[in-house]
């Protein structure tokens, strides 16, 4: 499959659950998969009026309350172009981390820096983490929901590499302390 806008197939995803409008979307973006990917109304719009313009999705107008309201749905052709996705054997897997990057370069730097910058990288994470710990208690209780077997899973990939970033920050932090009292920077 040629390399596309994965913003392009993650709204595909969402409207095969539920018709949604742009700010929805992001909405489901932001409480259910930016543990793993991000969105933003800026790339969400414009990927909108391709995916249309391309006859993957629809639109409906749905006013509320005298707002306009925009309403999206996946087409038949959106539902065969999601399926040849998920079908397909490449998949980008990346890791940027920016705390790492500045982790890398951080020998001409203060200790106390780089310290500062895994404990904000471990704060972040605890946060994380209690949030997906309570998506995984939902979801396992409707594994019978074939979708929710799938939310499950990958809710159950963040717990096990967030707990994992939590060790992690643990040792860096008792290897840059200790070597400190050795007479480290």
């Amino acid at each position: 499959m040629a390399r596309e806008k994965r913003i392009n197939v993650v709204i595909l995803g969402l409207l095969s659950h539920e018709d949604l409008t742009g700010y929805d979307i992001k909405k489901h973006i932001d409480n259910s998969i930016s543990f793993f990917w991000n969105g933003s109304f800026g790339n969400i719009y414009p990927a909108l009026k391709e995916l249309e313009e391309d006859n993957l999705i629809s639109s409906s107008n749905a006013p509320v309350g005298g707002r306009e309201r925009i309403v999206y749905h996946i087409t038949q052709k959106g539902k065969k172009h999601l399926r040849e996705w998920i079908k397909d054997e490449q998949a980008v897997n990346e890791l940027r981390y920016e705390t790492l990057l500045k982790l890398f370069f951080a020998g001409g730097a203060d200790k106390k820096d780089a310290l500062h910058n895994i404990e904000l990288f471990e704060d972040k994470i605890k946060k994380d983490l209690s949030i997906l710990k309570i998506h995984c208690k939902t979801l396992k209780d409707d594994l019978n929901s074939e979708d929710h077997m799938y939310f499950y899973l990958t809710a159950l990939f963040g717990v096990e590499t967030y707990e994992a970033y939590i060790k992690w920050c643990g040792k860096a932090k008792k290897l840059i302390n200790d070597k400190d009292q050795f007479g480290g920077r």
